[in-house]
C-alpha cells in the first residue's frame, strides 16, 4: 500500500510501527457551529482510509479530537448567552447527528480539551524546562520558533519565508513575531483554569499534541486533515510535540484538498457555506458521501447542484443493481456451470478495487469499480434466467466488502440497508403498502385512470411505484 506523504512530498509504502496496527488521529471540528461541507469532506476522507486499513485486517486506533475551548467558541458563545463549554457540547452533539448521517464510524477515541487540561499544561510544563518555550510577566506561554531547528519541515517554509512580506500583528509579549501561544493568560468574561503561570487557558496547537501522544504515544503512524492546517496548526503540533519528546512525532502526514463551491473558495464573507444537514435533507446522505469520494482526496472538489446529478443517478443505479441482486437470490438454482465467468469477472473487479484503494486511497477509481460491478450483475441476471445462488451470495459479499470500504449505505446486522429503508418509520410503510394495495385492486379491475392517479401522484411526492415481474416495488425518487 501507497500513501502519500506531505511529510516526504512523495509516495511511500506503507509500513506500520507496530505489525498488523494502525495508530490514526484526524483534527476534529472546533465545536462552535453546524459542520459544513469542507468539513464533512475530511470527515469521510478519513473515515474511509480507516475502514480500508479494517478491510485490509489492520487493527486501527483512531483518535478524533474535538477542540471545545476556542477564541471562536468564546465569540459566539457571546452571541448566545450561553456558557462556552456548554454551547461546545451542543455543537458535539449536533456534529454526531450529521456524522451519523454521512455514515461516519466513530472515532475509538474522541478526546475534548476541557477535560485534557492536565496533560496539556504538563506538556507546556516541557517545552519551557528544554528551553522551547517561555513564559511572560502576564501569565502567558508562547513557543519560541527560532530555537526549534526543522520548524517549517511539513509546509517547506523557513521562518525568514514565513517572516517576508507577512501581515503580522505585533504582539509586545513576544520575542518574535513568529512565536505562538502554548498557554493564554486569563481574560474578564473566559473560561480560565488554574496553572503554574496563573490563570488561563490552552492555545490552539498544543490541544492536539497533547490529546494524540496520550492516546497514540509517540511516533505514531498516521496524523492527518484538511490542507488548511498544513500551517500552521501541523507545522506547530510537530514543532512542540518534538520539542517535548525528543522523538519524531507522525511518521505519515495525510492532507485532503480544499473544496469550493461552483469554483470559488468557501468563506463565510461570500455567504457560500454548505452546512452538511441541508445538503442531507437535499440530496440524501448516500449521495453526499458519494459525491464527496468521487475524486481523489488530494484533489480540489467543486460543489455545484447541478454536478450532483450524475451522484444522484450513480446512487440510484447502485440501488437498482442491490435490489435486482436481493430479487434474484429469490429465484436463484443450485450450483451450475453458468456462474464460473460471472465469479471470475468478480474477483477481478476485487483486485482492480485493491489496486485503486492501495495507491493513494484513491476513492474515485475504487468508487468506479463499484459501479463497474453493478453492470456486472445487472449483465449476469439478464443474460442468465436462472442465476446461480453461490455466485449471487459472492456478488453481494463482494458489494458489502466494497460498500463497507467506501460507505455510501448504512449496514444494519451485516446487510446493506437502503435510504427508503434505513431508519424507515412503521407506519408510513404500512400506509404504503395499503396505497399501493388499492392500486393492484384498481388495477385487476381495470381501472387504469384510478391506477395511474395512485402512480402519479406518489411519484409527485418523492415516491417512485415500479411494476417487476416479481411484483410492485417502491423507492424514494425524486420530486
Amino acid at each position: 500500500m501507497d500513501l502519500y506523504n506531505t511529510l516526504t512530498r512523495r509516495k511511500e509504502k506503507f509500513v506500520p510501527g507496530e505489525p498488523g496496527r494502525v495508530k490514526m488521529y484526524a483534527c476534529g471540528p472546533t465545536a462552535y457551529n453546524f459542520i459544513h461541507l469542507g468539513n464533512a469532506r475530511a470527515l469521510v476522507v478519513f473515515d474511509t482510509i480507516r475502514r480500508y486499513f479494517i478491510y485490509k485486517g489492520y487493527r486501527v486506533t483512531f483518535v478524533q479530537n474535538f477542540t471545545d475551548v476556542d477564541d471562536k467558541i468564546i465569540n459566539r458563545a457571546r452571541e448566545e448567552n450561553m456558557d462556552p463549554i456548554g454551547l461546545a457540547a451542543k455543537y458535539v452533539n449536533e456534529y454526531f447527528t450529521d456524522a451519523d448521517a454521512l455514515n461516519v464510524m466513530r472515532a475509538d477515541v474522541h478526546p475534548k480539551v476541557s477535560e485534557h487540561l492536565p496533560e496539556i499544561k504538563e506538556m507546556i510544563g516541557r517545552l519551557v524546562e528544554r528551553g522551547f518555550a517561555y513564559t511572560t510577566p502576564e501569565g502567558d506561554v508562547y513557543f519560541s520558533v527560532r530555537d526549534f531547528p526543522g520548524y517549517g519541515k511539513l509546509s517547506g517554509r523557513t521562518p525568514d519565508d514565513m517572516l517576508a512580506g507577512a501581515r503580522v500583528e505585533i504582539d509586545q509579549r513576544k520575542r518574535d513575531t513568529l512565536d505562538f501561544a502554548l498557554w493564554k493568560s486569563a481574560k474578564p468574561g473566559e473560561p480560565a483554569w488554574g496553572s503554574p503561570w496563573g490563570p488561563g487557558r490552552p492555545g490552539w496547537h498544543i490541544e492536539c499534541s497533547a490529546m494524540s501522544l496520550k492516546y497514540l504515544g509517540e511516533n505514531f503512524d498516521i496524523h492527518g486533515g484538511g490542507a488548511d492546517l498544513i500551517f500552521p496548526h501541523h507545522e506547530n503540533e510537530i514543532a512542540q510535540s518534538e520539542g517535548a519528546t525528543g522523538q519524531p512525532f507522525a511518521r505519515y502526514w495525510i492532507h485532503n484538498g480544499f473544496i469550493t463551491i461552483r469554483e470559488e473558495k468557501m468563506s463565510k464573507s461570500i455567504g457560500n457555506i454548505s452546512l452538511v444537514r441541508d445538503l442531507v435533507k437535499a440530496f440524501g446522505p448516500a449521495v453526499l458521501r458519494s459525491f464527496l469520494l468521487s475524486t481523489h482526496y488530494r484533489s480540489q472538489l467543486d460543489f455545484d447542484p447541478g454536478k450532483m446529478d450524475a451522484a444522484v443517478k450513480g446512487v440510484n443505479r447502485l440501488k437498482t443493481s442491490l435490489n435486482l441482486l436481493e430479487e434474484a437470490l429469490g429465484r436463484a438454482v443450485d450450483s451450475t456451470e453458468n456462474g464460473a465467468d460471472f465469479e471470475k469477472n468478480l474477483e477481478e473487479l476485487r483486485e482492480r478495487f485493491e489496486t485503486a484503494m492501495d495507491d493513494d486511497f484513491n476513492s474515485a477509481l475504487a468508487q468506479a469499480v463499484l459501479f463497474d460491478l453493478a453492470s456486472e450483475i445487472n449483465s449476469y441476471l439478464h443474460r442468465t434466467p436462472q442465476p446461480e445462488g453461490d455466485s449471487l451470495l459472492k456478488a453481494r459479499t463482494l458489494f458489502a466488502a466494497f460498500n463497507g470500504v467506501l460507505g455510501i449505505f448504512k449496514e444494519e446486522n451485516g446487510r446493506i440497508v437502503l435510504e427508503e429503508e434505513a431508519g424507515s418509520d412503521d407506519l408510513v410503510a404500512q400506509l404504503l403498502d395499503l396505497i399501493i394495495g388499492v392500486r393492484q385492486e384498481a388495477r385487476k379491475k381495470k381501472d387504469f385512470a384510478t391506477s395511474d392517479r395512485i402512480r402519479d401522484e406518489l411519484k409527485a411526492i418523492g415516491i417512485i411505484i415500479e411494476d417487476t415481474p416479481q411484483g410492485v416495488r417502491w423507492k424514494r425518487g425524486q420530486t
